[in-house]
């Protein structure tokens, strides 16, 4: 492979770096990251706390989920209408989500309402109440939203594959729960949850946007230094994977359905691992590049036997995945199979073209200054660099470390991970 020339300075100056990216850990352990944007009137935040599915017992899978949807349902200051009033009348967005470590929340105002929408994310963090009457509001919506989920295929093959994939490891359970899980939750449940898993140890929060970092941090200092909990408890620790020792099937049966959809695939890399770019290079080489990559063209282009087909490649803090998906009509699900399976035998023993790995590598440094462009994607990218301990300085690092990745190291992230004896394989259709 000939040798690649290394990103000039001014072709990565614009990207955040240790020079513009402002980093504070505050007294209580808030981690608190800004930058500066003035091209744009707006602040966006994000960032979360160290909560998640992790601290469900089996008996009330869902609770994390369920406290993050209930924090603004109400307040000790405010109503749940009032709460949204409040943001609606400056245009400001706050929102929550639940993953499996963590509790995530994402938001968006007019510089000069920073403080308000600062005041509204430290208030639903610290002081919710979880009243009864929106509780059982946000319950029935929850269990319409699995009952939705058990006819949709592609939810239901996502979730039967983490079952195989991750059998007798937390990231086999589903993060909304199960209908009776929900129903067993109750209001109690929420408040002892969160009291025991919300605080600030661990909490990290980015916000970038037209706002100078000093008082931006002022700010946030203000309204969230003060914030103690003793009662906070470290995440479980996570069990090691056992890895599959056969291919293992299963299908899902939901009747009524033209469309049947199809996960084969095994584990992955952590996002912290040497070999995730490599991986996913490769990932972008086999199911995503173009028109969906190799698998894209030999399932959906040639044979013409799937809907859409692509590869997928989940990384984060513990064992990630590395699958390919495809929606299929019910009657070519094996014929299907057969040929994804064929194709990661192919990729395995082959490993990829020169051409193949010089493009998904321009498109790998193209793309990144456009996920870039707002002021929410760069808070994201700052949350990535804390999250995974990347270095202030990842994003300028990361052409030249794309670049770097060989052939052989596609090929041998590939032949790691990917043991076509040894697949989850889920289907979820008629």
């Amino acid at each position: 492979m000939c040798a690649q020339r290394k990103s000039s300075p001014a072709s990565t100056s614009s990207l955040p770096g240790p020079e513009d990216i402002h980093r504070k850990v505050l007294s209580n352990g808030i981690t608190v990251l800004c930058r500066a944007n003035f091209n744009s009137p707006s602040v966006s935040i994000n960032g979360y706390v160290n909560s998640g599915s992790l601290f469900d017992p089996d008996e009330r899978l869902g609770l994390a989920d369920f406290t993050a949807s209930a924090l603004m349902r109400g307040t000790e200051k405010h109503s749940f209408d009032s709460l949204y009033n409040e943001l609606e009348s400056v245009g400001a967005s706050l929102g929550f989500d639940a993953g499996v470590h963590t509790t995530g929340f994402h938001g968006r105002v007019l510089v000069e309402d920073l403080p308000l929408l600062l005041d509204l994310l430290s208030e639903t963090l610290r002081l919710p109440v979880f009243p009864d009457d929106e509780v059982e509001k946000l319950r029935h919506q929850l269990l319409t939203g699995l009952a939705i989920r058990a006819q949709d295929t592609s939810d239901m093959a996502d979730l039967t594959f983490d079952q195989i994939l991750f059998h007798g490891h937390p990231y086999a359970r589903p993060e909304d729960g199960h209908p009776e899980t929900i129903q067993a939750i109750t209001r109690q449940d929420l408040a002892d949850y969160h009291r025991k898993s919300f605080g600030p140890r661990g909490m990290v929060i980015a916000l970038v946007g037209a706002v100078e970092p000093k008082k931006a941090m002022d700010v946030i200092e203000r309204v969230l230094g003060g914030w103690e909990n003793p009662n906070q408890i470290d995440p479980p620790t996570m069990p090691e994977l056992k890895r599959l020792d056969e291919t293992v099937k299963r299908h899902v049966k939901i009747e009524g359905k033209s469309q049947a959809d199809l996960i084969i695939g095994t584990n992955g890399s952590r996002r912290t691992d040497e070999d995730y770019l490599a991986a996913s290079l490769g990932n972008s080489i086999l199911g995503q590049f173009g028109m969906g990559g190799r698998i894209g063209d030999a399932v959906r282009e040639k044979a013409g036997l799937a809907y859409y087909a692509y590869s997928g490649l989940s990384a984060g803090i513990g064992p990630g995945s590395w699958s390919a998906n495809a929606g299929v009509n019910p009657a070519n699900v094996n014929k299907a199979t057969d040929l994804i399976v064929k194709e990661l035998k192919r990729f395995v023993k082959s490993g990829v073209a020169k051409e193949e790995l010089s493009d998904s590598q321009a498109n790998f440094i193209g793309r990144l200054p456009l996920s870039l462009e707002s002021n929410s994607g760069v808070a994201g990218a700052l949350i990535n660099i804390e999250r995974y301990s990347l270095g202030l300085d990842y994003y300028r690092r990361y052409p030249d470390l794309v670049k770097s990745i060989t052939r052989a190291n596609v090929i041998d992230a590939a032949r790691k991970y990917i043991d076509a004896d040894r697949l989850a394989i889920a289907v979820a259709g008629p």
